[in-house]
């Protein structure tokens, strides 16, 4: 921390940061925000962002630090935007993160680096997101420049997937020299961060910044290739030194119950991709969404992406949006920022329900049974298990169904791939600290090893695949790991 910054934060006594309120994100109002698709959250001013990054104890061992799965370094970053030396900021948050405007706006702070903060104890940590989307926002504003790379290895590797955990990788890959081409088998790049994130918490002109920026840093990027069917792994491996495979999971997991497949009933992948990728939401799309102007829409599941789902059916028109999830609010997965937000927004929470059986007349979805639950003993998650209440089964009217209950790996490249081992729940056996897999030279991380995680758990997980490789290209030794699966 240079003079300035050390000196702009000394001006307040510990006491006196101490007692600071937490510096409020302007949001657009609810009734505003719930028929509009612009960005819920509206971004600190630079005197916001001062005053915030002002709270900051520093501690002289940041807890913080430990607490975000790619290591940026917030303490040194915060006391930068104390002192107002917003591109130093911008600097000490590059050197870890590649998409800090993305991260600032999805990431999970409260349960990660906030959660660590030592301010958590008064109620009011630190709002270390909001502080880095304020940084990122801010540089996006001015010229911008070539970022540094080293110079070229004349190696080269290929990413699979454009998501978070194959951006991560090929912006580490890129700064140490090697040559790096980013496959994606969609026609639009960002993977789950432009198909699954609706454009209200994550505008898609910042994911393409973002991208933008690792072009810059010479990173290819190719289009409509799925990896697996247009080309396979081998084939990677015959141009390419090493190969890394972050394509997520994006195979919807359904119910299994009668009726999923009544016309009304959606995956969420399918409602979201069609609203936020193909922009199903515009008059003339050329996919649109089954018509929700005035329909009673359901959306089962209790994590974001349920969230997104149900906050997105409201903008679309519908009559009531309503939450059905079989534990209660305390055990719901979602970000409190992402409830907060829905109810505000008219959205209804069922909590401890459970659909047992969709119901329906002419092949359309008019009704779902649904059973009352109660928490029993705890899971192999360590979560209290969610039992059924006999004779709690009641019926609700429905128009449409969204399911929103996880997602499993593409079984493409397991069937393609033979010698690259999997899991029993078909996920890519890799180590999770290299990323090494079965098959020498092939790399994995982020939603295909682990199963649906976060975006910052993705990245941190495509960093640390990128410093093996990095390794391996070095001459290292493969180090082979032989998982077995479990």
């Amino acid at each position: 921390m240079g003079p300035l910054e050390e000196s702009a934060v000394s001006e307040l006594t510990r006491k006196e940061r101490m007692a600071l309120p937490r510096t409020a994100m302007p949001e657009l109002e609810p009734d505003v925000r719930a028929h509009s698709f612009c960005e819920v959250n509206m971004g600190y001013t630079a005197q916001l962002a001062v005053l915030e990054a002002q709270r900051c104890l520093v501690c002289p061992r940041p807890k913080c630090v430990e607490g975000c799965p790619v290591g940026v370094h917030i303490d040194e970053f915060i006391g930068l935007v104390a002192g107002g030396n917003f591109e130093g900021a911008a600097a000490v948050i590059a050197a870890d993160n590649s998409l800090p405007a993305i991260c600032g706006r999805v990431c999970p702070q409260e349960s990660q680096c906030e959660a660590a903060c030592v301010l958590v104890r008064k109620g009011r940590p630190i709002a270390i997101g909001h502080l880095e989307r304020f940084v990122a926002d801010e540089m996006r504003q001015r010229p911008a420049t070539k970022p540094a790379v080293a110079a070229p290895t004349g190696k080269r590797v290929a990413v699979v997937g454009s998501g978070p955990a194959g951006l991560a990788c090929a912006s580490d890959l890129a700064r140490r020299g090697h040559g790096v081409t980013v496959y994606e088998a969609l026609h639009e790049l960002g993977g789950v961060l432009v198909y699954g994130i609706p454009e209200y918490r994550l505008p898609k002109e910042i994911v393409a910044a973002e991208i933008g920026h690792l072009q810059q840093m010479g990173v290819e990027f190719v289009t409509n290739a799925p990896i697996g069917l247009a080309e396979s792994i081998d084939e990677l491996l015959v141009d390419n030194d090493a190969v890394f495979v972050g394509v997520g999971a994006g195979l919807p997991r359904f119910m299994d119950i009668a009726g999923e497949n009544l016309i009304g009933v959606y995956s969420a992948n399918e409602f979201l991709t069609r609203v936020n990728l193909m922009r199903a939401w515009l008059p003339d799309a050329e996919t649109p969404v089954y018509d929700l102007a005035g329909r009673r829409v359901v959306v089962v599941g209790g994590g974001n992406t349920a969230l997104d789902a149900v906050r997105t059916a409201l903008r679309l028109g519908a009559a009531e949006a309503k939450i059905l999830y079989r534990r209660t609010e305390a055990e719901m997965p979602a970000r409190v920022e992402e409830v907060r937000h829905a109810r505000e927004e008219g959205v209804e929470f069922e909590m401890l329900t459970a659909p047992v059986e969709l119901l329906g007349d002419d092949g359309w979805l008019r009704a779902a049974r649904i059973d009352r639950m109660e928490l029993g003993e705890p899971d192999d998650d360590g979560r209290r298990r969610p039992v059924t209440v006999p004779g709690s089964e009641t019926e609700i009217p429905v128009d449409v169904l969204v399911v929103a209950i996880g997602n499993a790996p593409n079984p493409v490249l397991r069937a393609t791939s033979p010698d690259l081992v999997h899991t029993s729940r078909g996920t890519i056996a890799a180590d999770p600290d290299s990323g090494r897999t079965s098959k020498v030279g092939v790399f994995a991380g982020g939603d295909i090893v682990t199963g649906g995680a976060t975006v910052i758990l993705a990245m941190g997980a495509g960093r640390r695949a990128a410093a093996s490789i990095c390794d391996y290209l070095d001459g290292g030794d493969w180090k082979a790991v032989s998982p077995e699966p479990d």
